[in-house]
């Protein structure tokens, strides 16, 4: 059976890592595509098997390969659960990660750090991997905090610019702020079930309380709203466009920003037992939906619009999980992982062709100088759309549905706005890069040009995709084959509809699509003055929403300054030195924690930085020996010869 052999899925990538990480600079300096693509398809094929069997009527199967915590009653093993909600995440994962490990080798090719990025990429995979496989929570937060790892590595892989540097410590320390809850939702976990494996937890899932099910479930979610970016801790996304485009695809388009929608799914017998968790859930993925897509209405950076499209379709995922529509939210994750991959690679390949161009208000005609790539985010455009009969409308149009037959007819609305936004602001980056006058700076309008082949074959499947794939897993709606394939993971979820009134919200959201690319084609093909006397008529609000409404300002207000300062006081003045000053405990108290304030500032910080000088020390004296000079490796040998001889002559 190869579902046997599926602990080999993440052992690839992780060899591919290996193998780049510690021999880049020699062996695979510029062959390192070979090494990173080469064992993501290996994964790919091993995860198209393991989908064949689990479709096919192989049972859900576990993987133990060894014990790894044993501690009392607490155990816990390294070991992989196969099952139809697995198998699907693996397909996904595996097959865009494949894509844009190809559209990378043409994108990053010349790049001084190139078999860092394929490094970086396959331990991305690895980790990723190893969170969608994982059959316990403590194996599942692994993956977790290494995705979180390999974000931070990716985002600022151009280190030498301080804006990714800051991007990728803004997603790190964004997402550790997630990360505490989920720790604390897996505390108290095994504190309820006394186990972290999911077949111990979730048949057993009426063991919990409403109070103790709703108290884990809101942890999970905090850390679900770090990994999936939503309110308030959606600000680290839009900055992670600081990375190379093909990260963005990868990372904040198809995989790590859809863990917290997994996890969430993967825990739904628990959040069946926690109503208010889940109101809290649907609550936050809507506003979540509908204030993402506000700001990208007015952005100009192309890939700042896609990544405020990714955070309000996020929200659309989450508030299908609040709503009990499990099975809707993970189709959305499913075609949104192809359309929204697409759309980052095609904008990728615009980019390329205007030598690293991003202002939208820089560019315009474009449509004939590279068709490919017009034709291809058009259609990826049209599927976001959710006009019919593209990807996008099946799964969009099925959260909505749900939304409203559970009876969330507020929710719904806003999704409904939410949708008319979408359309109008991905038609809005259409009309604007591709057709219109041209804006392109006449320096680069001579260099522009289609990108390779290895550029535009990605993007080619991912359009046909994009075209075809809803209708073909989710036709009719409710009932496709998705829906089939993960009924055993969660209930299919939302009322039954009469087929007038679910025809009716059908037309709706139809209308809604149609309606935002009327109005973004009067705006910037048939009128274009309009945006700009819209502008200047409602000021106020038009700067709120290209501010993005202030947000990260605010936080550098009332909490990154304050605990910065915090931060600086606590170091400076030992709280011991405080105490005795208050409570009148002497000189020997004062002399204790002067000491103490000594003890940390030299010893402790004088151990690590003193280690860190020793290792700069020793690095630079050891890189003489390798000058890459022939001559100095002769006199080398001669002076080793020289010093044998006389060793043995004495």
């Amino acid at each position: 059976m190869m579902l046997q052999l599926a602990w080999l899925i993440p052992l690839f990538p992780a060899i591919g890592a290996m193998i780049n990480g510690l021999l880049g600079r020699t062996v695979t300096r510029d062959r390192a595509h070979l090494v990173g693509v080469g064992s993501v398809s290996a994964s790919f094929l091993l995860s198209c098997a393991a989908f064949y069997e689990i479709a096919t009527g192989t049972p859900a199967t576990t993987i133990t390969l060894y014990d790894w915590i044993a501690v009392g009653k607490f155990h816990v093993s390294v070991a992989f659960l196969i099952d139809p909600l697995t198998a699907i995440m693996l397909l996904v994962v595996t097959g865009v990660g494949l894509l844009v490990h190809i559209y990378s080798i043409g994108y990053m090719h010349g790049e001084e750090g190139y078999p860092r990025f394929f490094c970086y990429l396959n331990l991305f995979m690895f980790s990723m991997l190893i969170l969608i496989m994982a059959d316990n929570y403590l194996l599942m937060f692994v993956g977790w905090e290494g995705v979180g790892l390999c974000s931070y590595l990716l985002i600022g892989y151009w280190y030498k610019r301080k804006s990714a540097t800051t991007a990728g410590n803004k997603a790190f320390i964004v997402n550790r702020i997630g990360d505490a809850g989920f720790l604390l939702g897996i505390f108290t976990l095994f504190g309820t079930y006394g186990s972290l494996r999911y077949l111990d937890i979730f048949p057993n899932a009426g063991l919990a309380t409403e109070a103790v099910a709703t108290a884990i479930t809101l942890f999970l979610f905090v850390g679900a709203m770090g990994k999936s970016a939503q309110i308030p801790l959606y600000v680290w996304l839009p900055d992670a466009m600081e990375g190379p485009t093909p990260v963005s695809a990868l990372i904040h388009a198809a995989t790590m920003v859809t863990a917290g929608v997994y996890m969430i799914v993967r825990s739904n017998a628990i959040y069946a037992l926690a109503p208010f968790s889940s109101e809290v859930v649907a609550t936050v993925g809507a506003i979540t939906a509908i204030f993402a897509a506000s700001i990208g209405l007015v952005q100009n950076d192309i890939k700042r619009v896609l990544a405020y499209s990714t955070v309000s379709q996020l929200g659309y995922m989450v508030m299908a999980c609040g709503v009990g529509a499990y099975l809707s939210g993970i189709f959305h994750l499913f075609t949104h992982a192809f359309f929204k991959g697409l759309l980052f690679l095609g904008a990728g390949s615009v980019i390329h062709a205007l030598s690293g161009e991003q202002d939208m208000r820089k560019m315009g005609g474009l449509s004939q100088k590279i068709p490919v790539t017009c034709k291809t985010i058009a259609i990826g455009t049209i599927a976001i759309a959710g006009i019919p009969p593209f990807a996008g409308f099946f799964s969009k149009d099925e959260i909505l549905s749900s939304a409203f037959s559970n009876g969330h007819y507020l929710l719904w609305g806003m999704g409904l706005i939410t949708a008319c936004m979408t359309s109008f602001y991905m038609f809005r980056l259409l009309f604007l890069t591709f057709f219109g006058t041209s804006r392109v700076d006449h320096e680069v309008a001579h260099h522009i040009h289609e990108s390779p082949s290895t550029m535009t074959i990605p993007l080619i499947i991912l359009a046909g995709f994009s075209v075809v794939i809803g209708f073909v897993v989710g036709f009719p709606p409710g009932g496709g084959l998705i829906h089939h394939f993960l009924a055993p993971i969660a209930p299919k979820g939302g009322a039954h509809l009469t087929l007038g009134l679910e025809l009716g919200l059908m037309g709706l959201s139809v209308a809604a699509a149609l309606l935002g690319l009327l109005l973004s084609y009067l705006f910037y093909l048939k009128n274009p003055s309009l945006p700009q006397k819209l502008a200047s008529t409602a000021q106020g609000l038009y700067q709120a929403l290209l501010n993005k409404y202030w947000v990260d300002e605010l936080y550098d207000t009332f909490i990154v300054r304050p605990s910065l300062a915090l931060s600086r006081f606590l170091w400076s003045f030992d709280q011991r030195v405080v105490d005795g000053i208050v409570n009148g405990t002497g000189w020997i108290t004062l002399l204790e924690s002067r000491v103490s304030e000594i003890f940390d500032c030299y010893v402790v910080d004088g151990a690590v930085n003193g280690v860190s000088n020793g290792l700069n020390f020793w690095s630079r004296l050891l890189r003489r020996l390798q000058t890459g000079a022939i001559q100095n490796y002769i006199l080398g040998m001669v002076v080793g010869i020289v010093v044998l001889v006389v060793v043995f002559a004495l």
